[in-house]
């Protein structure tokens, strides 16, 4: 299965919640690794609250957020891999003047924003005929890199994340052809800090991984398991105590241009949700294996 050798393509979307798992379904055999610099775009005009959804964001109008990703992925073993991924992410309203003379509050927070370290490994495996299915089990690790602001009231809608420290634990599925053809389902629980709520976190992805091109599309969500609505019962103005809820759809490609070196692209879209930004994102990357 040379020809399923593929890099883990990385883009963090939102500034509210996390991109679902996370984690790859493919492993690196021991001594293999990848290298990736991605930038990404996200905006957003509306956002789903409760009971509904509403056109423009409050305070900011619409909201755009710019970041830039380094990840690194290796093999330990053929069973055990590490990946590490650091953001920074600079996230801008389009508040009136007015508003900003009135409330004091800027259009801009910038900065480093959560680490993420993963541990996979290989559970079982089982080889049929012309495919196998592959159990892991992930382990992740997220930490704030900054004192980034998160408790400045209505000024938070653009926080740069959470500033929580989360454990993340995820069980993956994957079935594999020799032709390329894959699915991959994640389930996985996310433990968090500082009055942010636990989730569930979920994916199921079908894709092609072959020499010349990988492409996958996906669903996956977060459910939080407590928290309060914005502007709801119990809501004090602190934005990641909600109950932060969505279900994204997307699409990962990537093709090889020079010897070790490729290109990845990427979109999601964020189709329903609870106390998030109705957002979509694109995103490109430039990625590196040994």
């Amino acid at each position: 299965m040379k020809q399923l050798k593929i890099f883990m393509l990385i883009a963090f979307i939102g500034s509210l919640a996390n991109a679902q798992t996370g984690v790859s379904g493919f492993m690196k055999s021991k001594g293999e690794g990848s290298l990736s610099l991605s930038t990404a775009v996200e905006n957003y005009d509306k956002v789903l609250l409760v009971p509904s959804e509403i056109d423009g964001v409050p305070v900011f109008n619409d909201v755009q957020i710019n970041s830039y990703n380094l990840y690194f992925e290796y093999g330990i073993t053929d069973r055990f891999n590490v990946s590490l991924n650091l953001p920074h992410i600079t996230s801008t309203g389009n508040a009136t003047d007015a508003i900003l003379q009135e409330t004091g509050f800027e259009n801009e927070r910038s900065g480093f924003q959560d680490m993420s370290l993963n541990l996979k490994y290989l559970v079982a495996g089982i080889d049929f005929e012309s495919s196998n299915l592959n159990f892991m089990a992930n382990l992740g690790f997220e930490t704030p890199l900054s004192d980034y602001e998160v408790d400045e009231g209505l000024q938070s809608i653009i926080a740069i994340g959470n500033r929580s420290t989360r454990f993340n634990q995820v069980g993956i599925a994957q079935f594999k052809m020799e032709n390329g053809f894959f699915a991959t389902g994640q389930l996985g629980y996310s433990v968090r800090s500082d009055e942010v709520p636990d989730a569930i976190l979920s994916q199921l992805k079908v894709g092609y991984a072959g020499s010349k091109f990988y492409g996958d599309v996906y669903i996956g969500s977060q459910k939080s398991q407590s928290g309060v609505d914005i502007l709801g019962e119990g809501f004090t103005g602190f934005f990641p105590a909600t109950r932060v809820s969505f279900t994204r759809i997307g699409a990962n490609f990537y093709v090889p241009v020079y010897e070790s070196f490729g290109l990845s692209a990427g979109y999601a879209s964020i189709i329903d949700g609870r106390n998030i930004g109705k957002a979509t994102t694109f995103f490109g990357g430039l990625n590196y294996s040994f």
